[in-house]
């Protein structure tokens, strides 16, 4: 692995990074809206990816397949991320509007770093993709067409959840209701499932390169995250206050992240 060209390739990552998220920070501080993070983070990782696609030494057919991969799937759930949020702007999210109660009375200097600290995740999280453009073999692993299958699954089956989602609650007669069709009547978080399962593709994909076992930490930091920190804890807390017991017995009848079980 070249040291100097995994360095500069950190380097440049995390400047464009952080300098996005600066502004977005100015923008979130002005419209009191620090959901809008959520959507530039998605976006950050094809800013990456144009990166390494750019300025890596790989092997130019693997690069460009792992970049478009990485392109494809983070505009697509930035873009998701943005019409959802758009549409009510002047009202932040409810995981949000408890992070700026509880970190109040200097809770904007606190979301700066917090921003900061989803710019310094991203590259973090980008590893797979450094050692992937990083290996200059010239030509394609079994590994490298199992990750990018599964990538394919991956994508699709969160784009699918996102899609039930969305037409759920654009019938206004759902309105308070809780969705429990199509893949949410088996898990309460197909999409988080789908998700974690596109980062286990790229460390299935990265296998095939120099020092590829150290991809794990991508999917296993996003597994830590999405089952204990800020992916399910928050975005169940937040259902508890606002469906209450109705939400309580979705639980009972639906898997916590695996969609494909589902309870008795």
């Amino acid at each position: 692995m070249d040291n100097q060209s995994i360095v500069s390739l950190v380097i440049y990552s995390l400047l464009a990074c952080c300098g996005i998220m600066v502004i977005v920070w100015f923008w979130a501080h002005k419209i009191k809206n620090a959901g809008v993070v959520d959507i530039f983070w998605s976006y950050n990782f094809p800013v990456i990816a144009i990166i390494l696609l750019l300025f890596a030494p790989g092997f130019e057919t693997r690069k460009l397949l792992i970049c478009s991969m990485v392109i494809i799937a983070g505009f697509r759930l930035g873009t998701h991320l943005a019409v959802r949020i758009t549409k009510h702007l002047n009202e932040e999210e409810g995981r949000y509007q408890q992070l700026r109660n509880e970190w109040a009375p200097n809770a904007e200097k606190k979301f700066f770093f917090f921003f900061q600290f989803q710019a310094i995740s991203n590259v973090l999280l980008a590893i797979p993709f450094f050692i992937i453009t990083l290996n200059t073999a010239k030509q394609l692993s079994p590994f490298e067409y199992a990750g990018a299958a599964l990538w394919l699954i991956s994508v699709l089956g969160e784009a699918i959840a996102d899609a039930q989602l969305a037409a759920f609650k654009k019938n206004p007669d759902n309105k308070g209701k809780i969705c429990d069709t199509g893949l949410w009547g088996y898990s309460r978080h197909p999409n988080y499932f789908f998700e974690w399962l596109m980062w286990l593709s790229y460390f299935a994909f990265a296998l095939a390169s120099p020092y590829g076992y150290l991809a794990i930490i991508s999917p296993a930091i996003i597994l830590y995250l999405l089952l204990k920190v800020t992916g399910i804890p928050a975005t169940e807390a937040q259902s508890l206050r606002s469906k209450g017991e109705a939400f309580k017995l979705y639980q009972q009848k639906t898997s916590v992240f695996i969609p494909w079980f589902k309870r008795s």
